[in-house]
């Protein structure tokens, strides 16, 4: 299975205010909205080969399923699937939708030479939702991807600002490190230092900085004095500045309760990723066909300070029906 770690890890004040509110009145809105009633989002990397084959026609899709709120990623097409930040924000609008962050790396972008390979596909519990694939019928994984004509990928640690600049043009709510490296302690304290620097960034600019998680962060390194990434992310940097999208299958499967991380960091949580994983804790499946939780945990989102949530499956490879059966199951857990 290829997930999103083993994808990145390859790698290795008036004007501004006045921006600003809109989404705030909407933000709490959204939070006295019931359940059933929020908004699905989708972090667009569960489509990553269709949203570089054609982005926009994959975005028309993505509306048609349902989905209201989008969190980008990198694409091979440069940019943001091809297009500036102003552009792809308006295509976004154009469809009914809003797009609220952006997953950047944390370091320089370093893929093998013959590029990773999506998962083939995994037979689904249940009867498929429209439109995919016959339960246990695996279909082909994509061709593998040809990163040689990718235009230079920015970096937080490199380009922060440049990332901040953009962000703010499309309108952001949210920039959000998608991946850096936390191996060693030097690792994890140059990771820090890049987080305050984009945090404080971000905060001139009207933005709110995160940090998504995988699961290793939980893992502790052995010269940090056995501590976790994780726990050192959150104790040395400022809870107003660096907030966390915590991902809620990797959590699960580093074997953490995404409740009492609430409860221990109350509102440091505005983002969540919405992935499910299967009992052997290593296949990312369609939210609803895994053992995570999602009633428990939603019904703590005001704990966590919860503002938006994205659904995401790695590169899931039915595509559109995929995401479709996720949002189908995701809606009935949150009736």
């Amino acid at each position: 299975m290829t997930t999103r770690r083993d994808f990145l890890r390859t790698s290795g004040t008036l004007a501004l205010g006045g921006l600003m509110l809109p989404r705030l009145t909407e933000a709490t809105d959204w939070l006295n909205a019931p359940q059933a009633a929020r908004p699905v989002g989708i972090q667009l990397f569960t489509l990553f080969g269709p949203m570089n084959d054609d982005p926009k026609g994959t975005l028309e899709q993505v509306a048609k399923v349902g989905y209201k709120e989008i969190e980008s990623a990198f694409s091979l097409r440069g940019g943001y699937y091809g297009y500036s930040a102003k552009e792809f924000k308006a295509l976004v609008e154009s469809l009914g939708m809003h797009w609220r962050a952006h997953h950047a790396m944390g370091a320089p972008f370093r893929p093998r030479p013959d590029g990773p390979r999506p998962q083939a596909a995994q037979p689904s519990a249940g009867a498929p939702a429209s439109g995919a694939a016959t339960p246990g019928a695996a279909t082909p994984a994509r061709p593998r991807m040809d990163f040689s004509k990718m235009p230079p990928m920015l970096s937080l640690r490199d380009n922060y600002q440049q990332l901040v600049d953009q962000a703010a043009e499309g309108g952001l709510t949210y920039l959000v490190c998608a991946s850096t490296p936390v191996g060693t302690k030097e690792e994890i304290d140059k990771s820090i230092e890049v987080f305050r620097k984009t945090g404080e960034a971000c905060k001139k600019a009207g933005i709110q900085f995160a940090y998504h998680n995988h699961a290793t962060e939980f893992d502790p390194v052995a010269d940090a004095g056995g501590k976790t990434p994780y726990e050192l992310i959150l104790s040395q940097t400022d809870k107003e500045l660096v907030k966390m999208e915590l991902d809620l299958a990797w959590a699960t499967k580093a074997g953490k309760d995404p409740v009492a991380l609430f409860k221990e960091h109350p509102g440091r949580f505005p983002l969540f990723h919405v992935k499910d994983i299967k009992a052997d804790r290593q296949t990312i499946t369609e939210v609803g066909n895994g053992v995570v939780d999602f009633k428990r945990i939603f019904a703590a989102a005001n704990i966590a300070g919860m503002k938006y949530f994205f659904v995401e499956q790695d590169m899931a490879p039915n595509g559109i029906a995929d995401v479709r059966t996720s949002f189908d199951n995701l809606k009935k857990i949150q009736a």
